[in-house]
């Protein structure tokens, strides 16, 4: 009696005054322990029964066996007095047996448990449903279904509980021909009135996403339990369904049915997403109301819910006030930090956890590789790596996946492989993650050949699948090669009608620049999502149609669909490559106004506009904090101050960014390489680039290769940049050769120059631009003959040079002219206003630098053709509507001209105004008769 009540001190004082006991006596005083939760106290008194001499039973040893299953601490117990049972000859004894088969399956001992099902002489309903609960709980649910099978052909009948494990282990696999199965049987034998049963039926149901035939189940119901209550509410939340669930918790409520930790976990689980926060906060505030709070499964989805919803800091807090932690509690966690961002801090958690001895998962290692998922993180992420093989996870699926996705974003696609290579099994997972990884890293055809493999191994493909290997294409070429033959077989496996699959396509058409084909797909689609349009914003944006991204920003805002960080993000991309200040503006005050202001990648956008649009100052407001920075808000601030010629302050960036733990990236390198080509440093140029390697670890890329021959080039040393071009690493392109053409153009080298444009024609018999630098070398030699001769080529060819433009916008208006242009409304006075400078720079001892006249003229006609450049227009139009004490913004399409460049300066030192000159290399400030780039560009 007094056991039943919980008054353990109170039931041992009469045991222990007891005159005699016998077998019975003891045998409750050890049930009554076990039963109250006093486990070492019960194994006490087995010990002191045996010393008394009386034999346990089979009650008592099924207690004990229950006791050490319950209690971690002492599962050694147990396999003690499993083999003092196969001493004296109780295996046979189906309570005993069932009891070890309850240990051996809690503690993950499956090959024990089934080997002693199998060696059991008498099996029962309880053996069979401890079998299956054993299988099921550990991860194999398909086990405990062939078990209820057989349990079935061998004329057992099932219980209550045999249904509830096979209908949860249904759920579990979400086989719904398979629990239709199960269900006809639990109605034939008449079962579904059970309570316990009927949880399993919604639970499964909810599963399934059949939340008709859970909530009639629920509706129907007799007698609900908690359970009951809960399984509903989780089956709402398995659907995103927090209205309905938060209902149900009302009527629950009402009903004076007391919530407890699971219900508190559904309903938070509900409320996770940005939408529905404020009544998560609420549950939040109700739970520690109730007290609820301090239990560890309501607090796990506190900090999962904080962190889902972006509030890592009230997520951190939560975590370390809990009073006991689980393992959910530190995977949550370490979760936490990496989708936060904070890499760094997951990987102490998770060396903490290890320190401490506390448990740790394939969970904890799937996070813990997650946060090594960029290259400068290789190293931490072969140590994970290390760890894993060490405890003995590196077989498990989830891991192996986690490292294949950790060393194809590490750039490390051959460690990717043989991971790969060495895993016992493979999963759709698995491809997903070596596909995405080859897609990343640029290698199509890789990424082809492992899908031709998964085809082969005949596991069958998903939407990522197709997502990742569409992906792959970054080129024209590639979109011929590999392209739209995928396309064509996304079509006929059906996949083309999948909302992401279609997104991406409008994405890979974009990026193998094919905006007809993507534009296309995008105005096919009968349901254009968030997603859709943020792919076509984008793909605009990338490719320089900021006009055109930055009307379908405006159309998508019209037609109703929500805008998001990916939205806010293409629109001020779009602004940046337009170099519209007052859009970007604009822009920048949506974000603000939409909340998405502290978003890191929308502050990124923004401060690249900024930087972009000449506007450092109001850049470097935006600057987060130099611990809070993220890789790319670096990149952006090394990358601005290069672009504006600050090289000083572009390279104390650096310093400062390595100085608080930043590794640098291979976009790093480029802005710090671009920095020392726009000062003209060539040793610090070269020294860079050697320590790239060296000391960052970092391959070369093409793009560093061109910031190379670009320095050497433009600092007149050919000969280098021609002999770095023979030794690259990487094969040349298009950039490397017009780079080296532009220099012969600035040294009159004809030798070189002729080598490069020849290369540069075989690349692209079209490019514009061979040409056009091949007829200004020659024409900087005097070699009218060749520059008629090329003129005369690219007639015949109906091939026409880019023609230079420069813009200038005034009052919400965008003003542009070409070369000698008259079509402006302004026209007269914008000349007069030019003849006006000309006499004004003269008299400041301007002289016209005719070597930018590459036509075979006079010096009176070279000079005039000099002062009809589309930047002049600009300047003089700048002049006359600019109001006073304003700076002049003047943006144009191609490099400056050296006579422009030198009447900018003297217009700003003239007039006393600042002018800011963007052309496509760089920005130049022209202030006082000085600029920014020191008069190298």
């Amino acid at each position: 009696m007094y056991f039943r009540f919980g008054r353990l001190e109170t039931a041992l004082k009469v045991f222990d005054h007891m005159p005699q006991r016998n077998d019975a006596s003891w045998n409750t005083a050890i049930s009554g322990c076990v039963r109250v939760g006093s486990f070492a106290k019960a194994v006490e008194l087995f010990r002191e029964m045996r010393e008394d001499g009386i034999e346990p039973n089979k009650f008592v040893l099924a207690s004990l066996l229950t006791a050490c299953n319950r209690w971690a601490e002492m599962v050694g117990k147990g396999i003690e007095i499993h083999a003092f049972v196969l001493k004296i000859g109780m295996m046979s004894n189906v309570y005993v047996g069932t009891a070890l088969l309850h240990l051996y399956g809690g503690y993950g001992f499956l090959s024990d448990a089934q080997r002693l099902f199998q060696d059991m002489p008498e099996r029962n309903v309880v053996s069979w449903t401890a079998l299956m609960v054993s299988v099921s709980t550990n991860g194999y649910p398909q086990e405990a279904l062939k078990a209820y099978w057989r349990m079935r052909r061998e004329g057992v009948v099932c219980n209550q509980n045999s249904f509830t494990t096979a209908i949860s282990s249904c759920g579990l696999l979400e086989d719904e021909k398979l629990s239709l199965q199960v269900i006809a049987h639990v109605v034939v034998t008449g079962f579904e009135t059970d309570v316990s049963v009927a949880n399993s039926l919604i639970t499964l149901f909810g599963n399934l996403g059949r939340i008709g035939d859970a909530e009639c189940i629920f509706n129907h119901m007799e007698q609900k339990d908690t359970i009951s209550w809960n399984s509903m509410i989780s089956a709402y939340s398995r659907e995103g369904m927090h209205k309905e669930s938060l209902q149900l918790f009302s009527g629950m409520r009402h009903g004076n049915i007391k919530p407890d930790t699971t219900t508190f976990s559904s309903l938070i689980t509900a409320c996770s997403c940005l939408d529905h926060l404020k009544w998560g906060k609420g549950l939040h505030a109700l739970s520690v109301k109730d007290g609820l709070d301090l239990f560890v499964s309501a607090a796990n989805a506190l900090v999962n819910m904080y962190s889902t919803t972006g509030k890592y800091e009230e997520a951190e807090v939560l975590f370390h006030d809990m009073p006991k932690r689980d393992l959910i509690s530190w995977n949550s966690m370490i979760s936490s930090y990496v989708q936060s961002g904070q890499c760094t801090d997951a990987l102490k958690l998770v060396a903490q956890q290890i320190q401490t001895e506390k448990e740790i998962n394939h969970v904890t290692f799937a996070n813990a590789l997650a946060a090594c998922s960029s290259p400068k993180a290789l190293l931490d992420g072969k140590t994970v790596h290390a760890l894993t093989i060490h405890i003995g996870l590196q077989e498990n699926l989830l891991v192996g996946n986690a490292l294949i996705t950790m060393y194809g974003k590490c750039n490390a696609m051959r460690e990717a492989g043989l991971v790969f290579q060495t895993m016992p099994d493979h999963d759709v997972v698995t491809f997903n993650a070596l596909i995405g990884g080859h897609a990343e890293n640029e290698e199509q055809r890789e990424a082809v050949l492992v899908y031709n493999w998964m085809r082969e191994a005949g596991i069958t493909a998903n939407y990522i699948t197709m997502v990742n290997i569409l992906g792959a294409c970054f080129t024209p070429n590639d979109l011929l090669k590999y392209g739209k033959p995928l396309h064509a077989h996304v079509v006929s496996t059906g996949f083309e009608s999948d909302e992401y699959v279609k997104n991406s396509l409008i994405t890979m058409y974009a990026k193998c620049d094919d905006l007809d084909s993507s534009a296309y797909i995008f105005d096919g689609l009968g349901n254009k999502t968030a997603v859709s349009w943020n792919a076509m914003i984008a793909s605009k944006a990338r490719h320089g149609h900021g006009e055109d991204a930055l009307k379908l920003f405006m159309e998508m805002q019209h037609v109703g669909i929500a805008l998001d960080q990916f939205s806010l993000t293409s629109g001020l991309a779009a602004s940046t490559s337009l170099a519209s200040l007052e859009e970007g503006q604009q822009l920048h005050c949506l974000t603000t106004k939409l909340g998405f202001d502290s978003d890191i990648h929308v502050i990124n956008a923004a401060m690249d506009m900024y930087g972009k649009c000449g506007k450092m100052d109001d850049m470097l407001k935006l600057l987060p904090e130099p611990t809070e920075r993220s890789q790319q808000s670096w990149n952006i601030l090394i990358s601005g101050h290069a672009r504006h010629g600050s090289f000083g302050k572009a390279e104390d960036m650096f310093k400062q960014m390595l100085s608080v733990g930043r590794k640098p990236d291979y976009v790093t390198l480029v802005s710090l390489l671009s920095a020392c080509n726009h000062a003209g440093l060539v040793d610090k140029g070269i020294g860079y680039y050697n320590a790239m390697t060296s000391k960052f670890g970092i391959s070369p890329r093409i793009e560093h290769c061109v910031c190379m021959v670009d320095l050497l080039g433009r600092s007149g040393r050919l000969v280098e940049a021609e002999r770095f071009i023979e030794n690259m690493p990487v094969s040349p392109n298009d950039l490397i050769w017009r780079s080296l053409l532009s220099s012969s153009r600035t040294y009159r080298n004809l030798d070189i120059g002729r080598k490069a444009a020849q290369r540069l024609l075989e690349l692209d018999p079209l490019d514009d631009s061979a040409y056009v630098l091949l007829s200004n070398v020659y024409a900087t030699n005097g070699r009218w003959e060749d520059v008629d001769k090329l003129r005369m080529h690219m007639k015949s060819i109906n091939l026409k040079k880019r023609p230079a433009c420069s813009w200038i916008k005034v009052k919400n208006e965008v003003n542009s002219f070409g070369i000698g242009d008259k079509s402006h409304p302004q026209a007269l006075r914008i000349y007069s206003k030019l003849e006006e400078i000309l006499q004004m720079v003269k008299q400041v001892g301007y002289v016209a630098d005719t070597s930018f006249a590459l036509h075979d003229t006079d010096e009176e006609q070279k000079e005039h053709n000099l002062w009809s450049h589309s930047e002049k227009l600009a300047l003089a139009f700048g002049l006359l509507n600019v109001p006073e004490g304003s700076t002049i913004r003047v943006f144009k399409n191609l490099r400056v001209c050296g006579d422009c460049h030198m009447v900018y300066k003297l217009v700003s030192k003239a007039v006393d105004r600042e002018i800011v000159l963007r052309d496509a290399y760089r920005f130049h400030h022209f202030t006082g008769g000085e600029c920014s780039c020191s008069d190298y560009w």
